[in-house]
């Protein structure tokens, strides 16, 4: 998308009141504007004044007259406040490995300027709206996705971000990667000079983990309406008892997420022929656990999502720096805020969950392959001829090795603590990590639940001329607009990528 296209959503307004992870994916992601609002101007004027005036005394106060880290015991001059500043953003830039996705990257800015809003970091209001200036031209920080050790804030991702400020760094539009001063020269700008503290609430803050957590939660709510939707087609596709998600059962078991997804599946199963056909004279007594217990299991994951969606939205109305300024009491405090460890076990508990929101899809994609139903009309592997044609055999393979990595990834990062600093930093909570592994492991589900999609899709045809309930319908319509049926071989691996093109675009 062009930057200077005309911007398809209302701004949003960076007033001080929290973020919502919908207007982190629409400035991250479609591009939306994003504004400081009067009111938030004039508190962080009221905070910078305090900052200036500290500055200017006799006593330490960490980051405004001192070195960083086990350094703050050196005292810096007046004279030295804007080379110290440059200084931190220069050496803390210290990151490695591929680097981060745009809307990462834009993400992680946006959230920095709404900390930066609350008026209580003490920048320069201009400081802001360089940040912003650069989300509306879409000239976005090239940032190493490795670095931070997400407890004193993300400081290295954060640092090549701040060097774009100062006209340092590389920097993409488009297509377009060069430094940034390159950019900001067509732009007729100069880099702004960092004040006393600015360096510092710059590159203090959890914003990087917030982001990808934010980002990460879009991608969560997309994957499970694909999931349920998926549940929902499997058990017709399968030939499975609508019984067990009877809301008598899941009322007893006061689950909220196990209520929610049987109530979800039934929804979309109302008006079900292929329930009827086999409601008599069926030999099968219960169904296998990834069919029966898909309530409880998807149930599951629902709720451990939903209490990680708390701690990433109550993050985006934070003020992660150090230290902090309350202009009210004309203080300045050092504390802790930039440490990473809620989002840390957050993120954790997010990746332990789509390991089983992928692992029970994966297993009833391996059943109705598996040809060990004789009460389900599908041929094995769904070949139409089989021997002759192998069908989807290999997808099934695909969704394995998937969940194989899913399941690697879900070892938890937060329980790791490596000290940095010198031993003043002693206690890190590797968040960085963890969110990295989650934008691994959505994609890694989604592709898992696109194979899901792709094989019951096919199951359906085999169950014709009978029809599954509207709910299910409508999601074969949605997935056959996109993969026809399977005649003969062909690689599947196209069919599965537009599939999960079309969970992340919202069409299922």
């Amino acid at each position: 998308m062009n930057a200077r296209q005309a911007h398809k959503h209302d701004p949003v307004v960076l007033d001080g009141s929290p973020l919502s992870t919908e207007e982190v994916r629409l400035v991250a992601r479609e591009h939306a504007s994003a504004e400081l609002s009067d009111g938030a101007r004039t508190r962080v004027v009221a905070a910078r004044q305090v900052v200036a005036d500290a500055a200017e005394d006799v006593d330490p106060v960490y980051g405004l007259n001192t070195g960083f880290g086990s350094l703050s015991k050196v005292r810096v001059t007046v004279d030295q406040v804007h080379e110290i500043q440059r200084n931190i953003v220069r050496s803390h830039a210290a990151g490695v490995g591929d680097p981060l996705p745009k809307d990462v990257v834009r993400a992680t800015m946006l959230i920095l300027a709404a900390s930066l809003a609350r008026g209580h970091s003490g920048v320069e209001p201009s400081t802001i709206d360089r940040l912003l200036w650069h989300l509306e031209e879409d000239v976005v920080p090239v940032v190493p996705s490795r670095g931070s050790v997400g407890a004193s804030g993300d400081l290295a991702p954060l640092s090549h971000i701040a060097l774009a400020l100062i006209g340092e760094g590389e920097c993409r539009r488009n297509e377009q990667k060069q430094p940034t001063r390159a950019f900001l020269d067509e732009a007729g700008l100069e880099p702004i000079t960092l004040e006393a503290k600015e360096g510092l609430a710059l590159l203090n803050g959890t914003h990087l983990m917030a982001a990808t957590g934010a980002l990460c939660l879009e991608d969560a709510h997309d994957l499970l309406e694909a999931a349920i939707a998926g549940t929902a087609l499997s058990l017709d596709a399968c030939r499975a008892s609508h019984g067990p998600f009877d809301p008598r059962i899941h009322e007893l078991r006061t689950q909220h997420g196990q209520i929610e997804v049987a109530r979800r599946v039934l929804e979309q199963l109302v008006g079900s022929q292929i329930v009827e056909d086999h409601q008599e004279d069926d030999p099968r007594v219960q169904d296998p656990y990834c069919l029966r217990a898909a309530s409880q299991v998807l149930g599951a994951g629902l709720d451990a999502i939903a209490w990680v969606r708390t701690i990433i939205e109550r993050e985006l109305g934070a003020v992660t720096d150090n230290p902090l300024v309350f202009p009210a009491d004309q203080a300045i405090l050092s504390g802790g805020n930039f440490h990473g460890m809620p989002l840390a076990i957050a993120l954790d508990t997010l990746r332990i969950a789509l390991v089983h929101v992928a692992g029970i899809s994966e297993r009833r994609v391996f059943w109705v392959l598996s040809g060990h139903d004789t009460e389900n009309p599908v041929t094995t592997y769904l070949a139409p001829e089989p021997g002759l044609h192998s069908g989807y055999m290999i997808a099934q393979y695909t969704a394995a090795a998937c969940c194989n990595e899913l399941q690697t990834l879900a070892n938890p990062a937060s329980v790791a603590n490596v000290p940095t600093s010198a031993g003043i930093e002693d206690y890190n909570s590797m968040g960085a990590t963890s969110a990295n592994l989650a934008r691994q492991s959505i994609r890694l589900a989604r592709d898992v639940v696109a194979i899901e999609l792709l094989v019951m899709t096919e199951a359906m045809e085999h169950q014709r001329p009978l029809r599954s309930g509207t709910g299910v319908e409508s999601t074969v319509a949605k997935v056959r607009e996109v993969v026809p049926p399977l005649k003969q071989d062909r690689p599947p691996a196209p069919d599965i990528a537009r599939i999960a093109e079309l969970i992340a675009a919202r069409g299922i």
